[in-house]
């Protein structure tokens, strides 16, 4: 068999994806552009990819084309229906990247709600020496977790494992589910979105993107939100209205908000993001919430099990 790896370079240079070569013909490229998609899947039996996406025109011309391993558990990249239709199997892996998630999810709250940018420039300038103070606010005041009350929009193995280190802290928990389902199973309280975002002190978002997600959180959600609210976006860039939330920053209508996921990655020069005047109320990440080292070890080792899995099925 012939396989192809279209964007290695997301995985990071410190894993050897060299292991696929196991099951055939293997050809690594660091990043794929659009053009270039048809002419290096044309003839592979197998792709393995990240992030490139691979469009229904592509599918079409990949005649050989007989399993896509996604190296992430979303799988928007891809039409499912028309690969079905064409005989294309596709498999993602799920729960590779929780506690990576979780953990990337706390980074952001903490950095963001208690100031962690300006603190450790400060403690780390002549400022500190000359100021003659053991302790320095700078007119930044932060507050403590215990007591607060966290939203939760997608309430899943990520949303879950954010819940309980909310409530190591002290917060409590409630959430919305997009599907409807009850998703708490007696540990929290589902709210209707409105309620969620109008009473919450930090909004994390922990949700796939699909028809009911995407765009679900913009100008007119902002509006219900605490001015003294943060939120936080890990789950897709595309969920967010990212230009509402820009000039609800600058207008001061949130506290501040964290995101490691953008509707286009990486961004845009000219987004709106860099628009923030305040830029301590924005704290932003290139999308590495999944990617600890365990998480990747662990995701390359489920691709492998999904290729053994699809040969076995032949």
């Amino acid at each position: 068999m012939k396989l192809v790896f279209l964007d290695a370079a997301t995985m990071g240079d410190d894993l050897d994806l060299g292991v696929f070569s196991q099951f055939g013909s293997l050809e690594i490229f660091n990043n794929t552009r659009p053009a270039e998609v048809i002419p290096r899947i044309r003839d592979v039996d197998i792709v393995l990819v990240n992030k490139v996406k691979i469009d229904n025109r592509s599918l079409d011309t990949a005649a050989n084309l007989k399993l896509i391993c996604v190296a992430a558990t979303g799988m928007d990249i891809i039409d499912l229906n028309h690969a079905g239709e064409k005989g294309i199997q596709v498999m993602n892996v799920a729960g590779y990247s929780t506690d990576s998630v979780a953990q990337t999810t706390f980074l952001h709250i903490l950095s963001c709600m208690q100031y962690g940018g300006y603190f450790n420039t400060f403690a780390q300038s002549p400022a500190y020496a000359e100021s003659g103070l053991p302790t320095h606010f700078g007119g930044r005041y932060f507050h403590e977790l215990n007591g607060k009350r966290m939203g939760i929009i997608g309430l899943g193995a990520i949303g879950r494992k954010v819940g309980s280190i909310a409530t190591a802290f002290g917060m409590e928990v409630v959430y919305f589910s997009a599907s409807g389902q009850d998703r708490g199973n007696g540990l929290y309280k589902r709210l209707e979105l409105d309620e969620l975002l109008s009473t919450c002190d930090v909004v994390t978002i922990h949700s796939p993107l699909n028809d009911r997600t995407r765009g679900l959180i913009g100008r007119e959600q902002f509006m219900k939100m605490k001015p003294s609210a943060y939120l936080f976006n890990m789950g897709r860039g595309a969920i967010v209205d990212e230009c509402a939330l820009a000039v609800a920053l600058n207008e001061n209508r949130l506290a501040g908000a964290g995101l490691d996921v953008f509707t286009t990655e990486p961004l845009p020069a000219d987004h709106c993001y860099y628009s923030i005047r305040n830029k301590e109320k924005l704290f932003l990440t290139p999308h590495i919430g999944w990617a600890s080292v365990e998480a990747r070890q662990r995701l390359v080792r489920m691709m492998v099990d999904n290729i053994n899995r699809y040969i076995a099925s032949r």
